[in-house]
């Protein structure tokens, strides 16, 4: 379990905190008005096309793993068709699905989003004919991997897991989180109605079940990717992953006018990606610099 930092007690942290919990509300009240997107429209754009086969360049497939909140398609709008057009086979997946809440994913107990991840796995396997698969994961997406390899098998199918800005060892929301006490039922809120936020929160019953016996396992390379500006998995540096095969990467040590907080390391960031590719390839490794952006 990692120390709670002390939470801010500013009209601003208990705003920050009050919004996060009107977000849960609205989920646990859905609407029938958004449509979520599908697999179809992912094909579309050069991924999840099963009668892809790998090359013998890039022999695995590429698994990518949205975050909390969201989807298969619109966390990968740039890194999907980037990989694609690197050579790779790549799929992703929709997981953590709350009944009655669509498009927004990521919500349901993380264990059982495991089981999701596990069950897709197979199914990327089966049809690329690949021995492994490759893991890329923003967010939760890159955490929750981590209990698919150590409790459900996973480390015998797959070569490498990359996580961008994953919250290893849980979140405290800028502290926001140790102000869970000052709204009664806050905490049973999140529990009850988003179990994926709750698991998220550091010293979480599964957040301490996930690292209990170290943060690795044998036989699988990781890398951690942050960012000094990342506003959701706080503080940055427990994202970082200790163990053997483990590279541990702060994106402004790479580009130090990258200003990507969160949202945008996993979504938009071409520096980032060229990370990724090094490390899918890190044979074939270029240096990342501020002038990855240009490809």
């Amino acid at each position: 379990m990692l120390p709670w930092t002390r939470a801010p007690r500013t009209p601003r942290a208990r705003r920050g905190l009050a919004a996060l919990l009107l977000a849960v509300a609205a989920v646990a009240t859905p609407t029938a008005t958004a449509t979520a997107a599908t697999p179809a429209t992912a094909t579309s754009r050069g991924w999840n096309d099963y009668s892809c086969k790998p090359s013998a360049a890039h022999p695995r497939p590429v698994v990518l793993v949205h975050g909390t909140f969201g989807n298969s398609v619109d966390n990968w709008l740039v890194l999907a068709p980037y990989l694609v057009g690197r050579g790779y086979c790549v799929y992703s997946l929709d997981y953590g699905q709350l009944p009655g809440v669509p498009f927004f994913n990521g919500l349901g107990p993380i264990d059982k989003s495991a089981g999701q991840l596990d069950t897709f796995v197979d199914k990327v396997l089966a049809a690329t004919g690949a021995s492994k698969a490759d893991i890329v994961g923003h967010s939760q997406g890159g955490m929750m991997p981590n209990y698919y390899l150590k409790f459900l098998g996973g480390a015998a199918k797959v070569n490498a897991l990359i996580g961008l800005a994953p919250d290893n060892h849980g979140t405290t929301l800028l502290g926001l989180t140790n102000l869970l006490p000052y709204f009664p039922g806050a905490e049973d809120l999140l529990n009850a109605h988003t179990p994926g936020l709750a698991d998220q929160m550091a010293g979480s019953p599964f957040i301490t079940k996930l690292n209990a016996g170290g943060d690795t396992v044998p036989g699988v390379r990781y890398t951690v990717i942050a960012t000094r500006y990342d506003e959701v998995v706080t503080p940055y540096r427990t994202q970082y992953l200790d163990g053997p095969n483990v590279r541990n990467v702060l994106l402004q040590d790479l580009c130090p006018v990258d200003l990507s907080e969160h949202v945008a390391i996993g979504t938009v960031d071409l520096i980032a990606y060229h990370e990724v590719a090094n490390a899918l390839d890190p044979a074939h490794a270029t240096p990342t610099t501020c002038a990855s952006v240009l490809g």
